[in-house]
Parts: C-alpha cells; sequence; structure tokens
C-alpha cells in the first residue's frame, strides 16, 4: 500500500490545556538549563572553589558536558510538543519513505510513559534538596539551586496528564479530553 498517496484522517485537535502544559514543561526546565550554562561560561553560580572544580572541571570537557546536558535535557522537554501535535501521529512528509504515514500509537506511547517514570525517579527527590546541604555550595547557593531545580519536580506529573490526554485522543473511539 502507497501510504504517501493513502489520506491519513484528520486527527483530534488536542485541547487548549494540552497545548499549554506542553509550553509550561519546556519553560519549567529552563531555569537549570540556563544555570547550567552560566556555570559552563565560567561562572560558580552558588559553587564554592573547591565545588566548582568538581562540577564543572578544567578543560574542554568541563563546560562541554554541561553544555550538552542543557541541550538534550530542553531538548528532552520539546518532545512534549510531540504529545500535542501532529508529528505524534502522522510521520512529517519531509521524511523520505515514510513521510505521511501513520505513527503507530504504541511508538509514541511507550517511550513518553517509560518518560513519566524516568523523570519521577530524577526529579522528585529535589522535593527534599533543601534537608541535605551540600559541602560544596555555599549557603545561598545552595537556596539558589533548589528554586532553580524545584520547577522540574513538576515534569513528570505534566507529562503524564499529556501522555493521558494523548492516549485517550489517540484511541479508536477518538474521545476528546
Amino acid at each position: 500500500m502507497d501510504t504517501a498517496a493513502s489520506p491519513v484522517a484528520p486527527a483530534v485537535p488536542a485541547p487548549r490545556w494540552a497545548r499549554w502544559v506542553a509550553h509550561l514543561i519546556t519553560l519549567a526546565v529552563l531555569p537549570s538549563c540556563l544555570w547550567r550554562l552560566g556555570m559552563a561560561m565560567g561562572f560558580p553560580l552558588g559553587y564554592t572553589t573547591e565545588g566548582f572544580a568538581v562540577i564543572r572541571p578544567p578543560g574542554v570537557w568541563g563546560p562541554l558536558w554541561l553544555v550538552l546536558l542543557s541541550v538534550a535535557t530542553e531538548g528532552a522537554a520539546l518532545l512534549s510538543f510531540v504529545l500535542v501535535g501532529r508529528w505524534g501521529e502522522v510521520v512529517p512528509r519531509w521524511i523520505p519513505l515514510v513521510g505521511g504515514s501513520r505513527v503507530p500509537r504504541f511508538a509514541v506511547l511507550v517511550p513518553a510513559w517509560v518518560g513519566v517514570v524516568v523523570l519521577a525517579g530524577l526529579w522528585t527527590p529535589f522535593v527534599f534538596w533543601w534537608r541535605f546541604p551540600d559541602p560544596g555550595m555555599t549557603e545561598a547557593g545552595h537556596m539558589m539551586v533548589g528554586f532553580l531545580y524545584l520547577p522540574l519536580v513538576v515534569w513528570a506529573p505534566l507529562l503524564a496528564a499529556l501522555v493521558l490526554s494523548y492516549q485517550r485522543r489517540t484511541a479508536r473511539g477518538g474521545a476528546r479530553v
């Protein structure tokens, strides 16, 4: 069957709240990414001299690691738009051979639910950040980092809401959420 010639039925659009949540996810990860980029540029941003040398070792790899981590984090957050846009349902036409064909919903749902579990495991412990002082940070730096990383705690529940919405929208009946 020629998938490029066969039209894909119009999808049930994502609800407005889901599109807002996708934007909120990208904004929630932004403070920690910007903080890491500042450290990559050489600013200690709350670390003591010794602590900064550990988190950002001298040479090329220390700053490069912080930049790559920030880019990967924001990139992962941007993937939430797959759950509210057409890319989660139809392969973009510009992709050779498969462009325009339907995306199997489990190809989206399985990685998305795995992402929810991984993000919950990574970021939920930051709720307790202030209970455990970091000897490599100044007191003010420890407080600042807590506030910069605290928004990451909401990433998993917000993503779970998007995945549930996508799951309901793409079900056979296309039930609207």
